[in-house]
């Protein structure tokens, strides 16, 4: 700093001393608008696992980690992943808390998962998967890209080039069969259940049992019932399908179903195994009901007549009969469409009890207290109480708890305590917002779409 040569000593001193004074008003200052004006980063990486030893028909998945150095504001955005020759099956939400630390820095976020089931014996190329997500202290949405992968896939031994197989780390092939009468005749039927489930492998993978048709019987096969089966916190432990196919009798005499066996790779012990259910024979005898329930020759002989003639007896019995039979058939048929509609009607309360906010909000808690802690139920919960996925809409002591677990200095331990205590008072502020009046109105620029009603 340059003084004028003309001032004097004590006024040189008292200008130095002022110009220090306002240095040191300006600098925490210029540095407060440099840390607030750093942009938050968002890092993506990706995983393979297994890393290697990829079977055909068997189960790879690919880990996508979403860090940042702050917090998230709205869940990530994931795009689509298709392979040519594999089944894939989409993250659907559940995701797994992560904290790690890059050259000193901490970052923490979420673990999204996709699931492969290799067909064809190859090599599989997965691109960069491009995530987007709006942390923190951003204006607006971040992507970042993760790195390209690639694993290769082989043929269990055992199995024809070509041929699908079934890789789990086990198989259970069960069968139930119900008649429609005891004992069985021309015209009844009977009903043959498989029930698969196979251990580490996706639902939509299993293979298909071979329902041959049997001759003196018609063959009716119903919709296959697929599903996945879960530890009921959402994470895939295995698959499930239920087919069902009905045979109805048509001539008398012994009749087999065939028994239907299932090949699969043992994932466990590497080698290939075979389970089956056995066949299924059974009884059927001649219908009774298709002889006359009258003798007509026994009345002609009474009658001594060689004409025919009905008494008026025996046609009030016929009709009474017929009235008889005709009434029980259409009382079965409504009883049988009662029972379905109840168990529409009970799946359909199941259904919307799942989906409802209450259920997210009964699943926070013991997530808070599990190890690690998650906050998957808490997204959901929000989202639900039409409060969105964006955490700003939750009041500003939510925002600060998240800082305590998201920020650049966590104190994970004692603000997953302060968040149980305050979850009475979140949930208040929900059913508060819930009450308000919907603008009549919807924003110009919303975040998420399904963020609105």
């Amino acid at each position: 700093m340059n003084l004028n040569p003309s001032w004097s000593e004590p006024a040189r001193e008292e200008a130095r001393s002022v110009a220090a004074k306002i240095s040191s008003l300006l600098l925490p200052s210029l540095l407060s608008l440099n840390a607030f004006a750093a942009t938050p980063q968002l890092k993506v990486q990706a995983h393979l696992q297994p890393a290697e030893g990829a079977m055909v028909g068997g189960l790879v998945e690919l880990q996508v980690d979403v860090l940042t150095d702050t917090w998230f504001t709205s869940a990530a955005t994931l795009p689509d992943l298709k392979l040519d020759g594999a089944l894939v099956m989409p993250s659907d939400g559940q995701t797994q808390h992560l904290n790690q630390t890059f050259d000193g820095q901490s970052f923490s976020g979420m673990r999204y998962s996709y699931l492969i089931t290799p067909n064809v014996a190859q090599r599989y190329d997965i691109p960069a998967l491009t995530v987007s997500a709006t942390p923190g202290q951003a204006s607006t949405a971040i992507s970042a890209q993760s790195q390209p992968l690639q694993f290769s896939a082989a043929q269990p031994p055992g199995f024809n080039p070509g041929e699908t197989p079934l890789v789990a780390n086990g198989v259970r092939f069960t069968q139930s069969v119900i008649n429609s009468a005891t004992p069985l005749k021309v015209g009844d039927s009977i009903t043959r259940q498989l029930t698969l489930q196979a251990d580490g492998a996706l639902a939509m993978a299993l293979p298909v049992p071979m329902l041959g048709d049997v001759a003196g019987l018609s063959r009716y096969v119903k919709t296959p019932q697929v599903s996945n089966l879960d530890d009921g916190r959402g994470d895939i432990l295995g698959g499930q399908r239920i087919d069902n196919v009905t045979y109805r009798i048509d001539k008398a005499g012994t009749h087999t179903l065939a028994a239907i066996e299932v090949k699969w790779w043992d994932a466990k012990t590497r080698q290939s195994r075979t389970t089956q259910v056995p066949a299924v024979t059974f009884e059927a005898a001649a219908n009774s009901a298709d002889k006359p329930v009258f003798s007509i020759t026994e009345d002609l002989k009474q009658l001594g007549r060689n004409n025919l003639y009905f008494s008026t007896k025996w046609l009030l019995w016929l009709a009474l009969l017929a009235a008889v039979v005709s009434g029980g058939y259409w009382l079965r048929l409504a009883i049988l469409r009662a029972h379905r509609q109840w168990q529409a009607r009970q799946h359909a309360r199941q259904l919307a009890r799942e989906h409802s906010a209450d259920f997210a909000w009964q699943q926070i808690e013991p997530q808070l207290q599990a190890q690690p802690a998650q906050l998957t139920a808490l997204y959901l919960w929000l989202r639900r109480s039409r409060l969105g996925l964006k955490l700003l809409d939750a009041g500003p002591r939510l925002q600060g708890l998240l800082r305590g677990l998201y920020g650049r200095e966590p104190t994970p331990g004692q603000t997953l305590v302060q968040l149980s205590q305050s979850l009475a008072t979140l949930h208040s502020q929900a059913r508060q917002q819930q009450h308000k009046p919907a603008p009549a109105l919807r924003p110009l620029n919303p975040v998420h779409e399904k963020d609105f009603p």
